[in-house]
């Protein structure tokens, strides 16, 4: 990352983005969702998790670094039940992997953009995440994701 001389981050040093982590790809029914994908890439889900604070059922498919992350509302009136309400299944967001999510968002905090997650929080597989805004993204809600120490 570029540092000025004065020991302030350059206006290039962004997130720290080291990898992008996984697609989240919301869908009405989990289950038809992972048969399909399970047929379509020829293996089994890596890691199924209820995220009871997030409203969603997650399946991991492992492609490559990365990650295809099903998720389905556990319930209407949470955040994937109000997307697939208005938008349909399809692309919910961008999970770009960093060393340190807390030092990510304070640099787009200090960029001026609009982050939905003030501090990280616990995510799925023992990670650390924080969502941004759409508005900082141009349309594109993205989480960042710090591996657990020892695994990225």
């Amino acid at each position: 990352m570029g540092v000025m001389p004065e020991g302030q981050p350059g206006p290039l040093d962004g997130i720290g983005a080291i990898g992008l982590d996984h697609v989240g790809i919301a869908v009405r029914d989990l289950e038809s969702a992972i048969e399909r994908y399970r047929t379509a890439l020829g293996s089994p889900p890596a890691h199924r998790e209820r995220m009871g604070s997030d409203g969603v059922d997650e399946a991991l498919f492992r492609v490559g670094d990365s990650y295809i992350q099903l998720l389905a509302a556990t319930g209407p009136d949470t955040p994937v039940g109000r997307f697939l309400e208005r938008r349909g299944e399809g692309v919910h967001h961008v999970g770009y992997r960093v060393s340190d999510v807390a030092a990510a968002i304070d640099r787009l905090r200090a960029l001026g953009v609009p982050v939905v997650d003030e501090r990280p929080r616990p995510g799925s597989r023992g990670t650390t995440v924080a969502f941004v805004h759409p508005r900082g993204f141009g349309g594109v809600l993205v989480e960042l994701v710090q591996e657990p120490k020892g695994e990225s």
